[in-house]
């Protein structure tokens, strides 16, 4: 097992020295030892600083990981230590004792019977070297003389009558020594496996069957697993958009699973735009885009969630437009989320718009009491030892309905309290450990309702609300919403000016001192505002 780790560990670090180059090799990389291990499944490497194991896990943990699979498909983990350097590194090299490879002793044979060959040849042609540099300049028989002596076919092609050729690591011949001979042509036996399928970090409590299905969401359950099914995907991409917390991400996860269920084969890559963005730049960083670009476009399903966090990355959106460009034109499957619709995502080029568009874009509404109570139900079923009665049931799924997350978190926490504590779960004991988050979930109003009721109250279309559009008759609403928003929100204004289409903080000062102005000199204002208040706070 140690002998494999080895041999693969030569290969990953004579990839890494080609890709990297020889500075950030040199400085980074070359330091890195292979930690002997019986596991197969894990790879453990050490570094001799904790400023240089941090430095490589931040720019190369991936592409390490993604080496290792490409050699060793069985390797799950690779993992990135600090330990001083107490014995020499574990580093196949020509001192290294050789490991045993199919083909390589014969080979080893092979080699020595030419060189014996050589240096019979060699000695065979020094008796006529005299004759050679006596002969005139004019008379060239001498030379021709020497022809008829050539080494045996067996030896190499240029044989010279100098010292004896030797077959030793100081006369490397592509490709590179291993294990201290010099390998003229590849052996069939030795060739390296071919790249692993990467496997994505996927949750595996997110998958189809534990998603909860009403009509909030039925285009886009079904958009996901008529996706997920294999052959010819009838759609990509696939854009899903919805807020926080509605089952965007579990849609994304359950995809993977079903498709690597289907084809286990497949390649497949999940991250954040977030992460995109990270890794383009390490890239660029490490003057190894080649390789990010082929790690992305090789992918036969490719998922990236939070798009919205590219908005304004100029460069980070061309990379991201030629990648998804690539993927669509070669029919594999591609998946967006977003917090919005493609048309809504301001500060995104209008290509990737169009592109997105082009797919299926299908949303997930806020879920209604009936979908949350489901969900309640179906989060009870995982915790068969938590009894917890009916009411206290209706008492979350009534009070809380801002996002899924924080719903199926309520009923943890009262679950938690009552194993902690010992005591019985009933209505008085859930009030009593959810105090403030039903208090705040009373009171709590999202950017998107006021939105919502603004264009509602001004017969607007909520998008007008984040458009560029400068008339009186939109900017007025838009100054509204904005002074709402900072008087019944808990958002900083950065926040807020990037609800807004992704407005600056001093526009939404603006807008509040604005509407406090108006609203002392503007009856008609005043009154918008008092109605507007009402109802979001009722």
């Amino acid at each position: 097992m140690a002998s494999e780790q080895a041999l693969a560990w030569a290969q990953v670090r004579a990839s890494l020295r080609e890709s990297a180059g020889p500075r950030v090799f040199d400085q980074w990389l070359k330091p890195i030892e292979l930690v002997a291990s019986d596991d197969a499944e894990s790879i453990r490497l050490a570094l001799p600083s904790a400023f240089v194991t941090n430095w490589v896990r931040s720019h190369y943990a991936d592409r390490l990981a993604m080496e290792f699979r490409r050699v060793l498909p069985q390797v799950r983990t690779v993992s990135i230590e600090t330990r001083p350097r107490t014995t020499p590194p574990v580093v196949v090299t020509a001192q290294t004792p050789p490991i045993p490879l199919p083909g390589v002793p014969k080979l080893r044979e092979d080699i020595e019977r030419a060189a014996e060959s050589a240096r019979q040849a060699v000695q065979a042609r020094r008796p006529a070297k005299p004759v050679v540099q006596a002969a005139p300049a004019v008379e060239p028989a001498p030379m021709v003389a020497m022809a008829p002596v050539i080494a045996p076919a067996a030896a190499p092609a240029a044989v010279e009558a100098a010292p004896p050729m030797r077959v030793e690591e100081e006369q490397p011949v592509t490709p590179r020594p291993v294990f201290g001979v010099d390998i003229p042509a590849p052996v069939a036996e030795a060739a390296a496996p071919r790249a692993a399928a990467e496997r994505p970090v996927l949750d595996p409590r997110l998958t189809f069957d534990r998603f909860v299905v009403d009509s909030s969401n039925l285009v886009a359950f079904n958009a996901a697993r008529a996706l997920a099914e294999p052959g010819v995907p009838r759609f990509s991409p696939l854009f899903l958009h919805a807020g926080t917390g509605q089952g965007k991400t579990h849609l994304m996860h359950a995809i993977g699973h079903a498709y690597l269920a289907a084809v286990p084969e497949a390649q497949v890559l999940y991250m954040s735009a977030e992460r995109f963005m990270f890794e383009f730049v390490s890239a660029l960083r490490a003057r190894d885009t080649h390789g990010f670009k082929a790690r992305l476009r090789s992918a036969d399903l490719l998922m990236i969630d939070d798009l919205q966090f590219i908005a304004g990355k100029g460069s980070t959106q061309e990379e991201f437009f030629h990648t998804i460009n690539e993927i669509v034109l070669s029919g594999k499957r591609l998946v967006i989320c977003a917090d919005r619709c493609p048309q809504a995502l301001d500060g995104v080029e209008s290509r990737i718009i169009s592109r997105l568009s082009a797919g299926l874009v299908a949303d997930i509404k806020a879920p209604d009491l009936a979908l949350r109570r489901a969900i309640l139900e179906r989060k009870l079923a995982d915790l068969p030892e938590a009894a917890v009665p009916a009411e206290v049931l209706d008492l979350i799924a009534a009070r809380i309905h801002a996002n899924i997350r924080e719903l199926e978190g309520a009923l943890n926490r009262v679950v938690a309290y009552a194993h902690l504590t010992g005591e019985r779960v009933d209505l008085d004991f859930a009030v009593q450990t959810l105090g403030d988050t039903l208090r705040g979930a009373e009171r709590r109003v999202s950017i998107d309702d006021i939105q919502k009721l603004v264009s509602q109250h001004f017969e607007l279309k909520p998008l007008d609300l984040i458009s560029a559009r400068r008339s009186r008759a939109v900017a007025r609403p838009r100054q509204i919403a904005m002074y709402l928003a900072k008087r019944l929100t808990t958002r900083s204004l950065p926040e807020i000016g990037r609800k807004f289409g992704g407005r600056d903080h001093s526009t939404v000062i603006h807008a509040v001192r604005k509407i406090e102005e108006l609203r002392d000199t503007d009856r008609e204002i005043d009154s918008a505002v008092r109605v507007l208040l009402r109802e979001l706070e009722a």
